[in-house]
């Protein structure tokens, strides 16, 4: 079995040319003071903001502007944290992994609940969208320890790309507000369709993902 720290990293995601050397020259310019695990709790943080301000929109539609915000520091805290670590060879591998992926959980449970209690997403859409998220995140974990590849990205697909999207849907839901659009047949809103349809897709490529690990498992042993 591989190991948790000589896993082997996938990370071909759309926003990588830009992303990528957007991090390098960051971390090179953090202040001694930004520590890595100061930059997660900067995440944690972000993502109680995130949640909070999807629920503050019953109130004040403008609180997604907040939610937007609050995507972008968490990704400069979820984004950096390893980054600075290596950048500064402090690495804390098993510290790491454990403290970064029990944040990740938390975060999307977080964002999930927010949005479900917003008036713009239903809960059981939104808690239908986290179980696709929580069942493609094992699959990741399960292929770390049996095969030593950690795959961030499917299909091109990852977490800034997850974010970019977030903030997209957030300004369509600010300037658009909530259309009395219904899918036919299904009784739901064009929102409700769209966390549903992305569910739909990250539960499919668990179970795609998960056959295809499978049956290469399978041959070789």
């Amino acid at each position: 079995m591989a190991k948790k720290n000589e896993h082997q990293r996938v990370n071909d995601i759309l926003l990588g040319p830009l992303e990528r050397p957007l991090i390098q020259w960051l971390v090179a310019r953090l202040p001694d003071w930004v520590t890595p695990d100061s930059l997660t709790a900067v995440s944690f943080l972000a993502s109680i903001l995130i949640g909070f301000s999807y629920w503050q929109t019953n109130f004040n539609a403008s609180f997604l502007w907040l939610a937007s915000f609050g995507f972008v520091l968490n990704w400069f805290g979820d984004s950096l944290d390893g980054s600075l670590a290596r950048y500064r060879k402090i690495e804390r591998p098993k510290f790491g992994y454990f403290i970064d992926h029990t944040v990740d959980a938390f975060t999307q449970f977080v964002i999930m609940l927010g949005l479900g209690l917003s008036p713009y997403v239903g809960l059981k859409f939104a808690l239908f969208l986290l179980v696709g998220y929580f069942l493609v995140s094992i699959h990741t974990y399960i292929t770390i320890y049996v095969r030593g590849i950690f795959r961030i990205s499917y299909a091109g697909f990852g977490p800034t790309e997850a974010r970019v999207f977030a903030i997209i849907v957030n300004a369509a839901f600010f300037f658009v507000g909530i259309p009395e659009i219904k899918v036919p047949l299904l009784g739901v809103t064009i929102y409700d369709f769209v966390v549903l349809v992305t569910g739909v897709l990250l539960i499919g490529t668990y179970l795609i993902s998960g056959m295809r690990q499978a049956v290469e498992l399978a041959a070789q042993e």
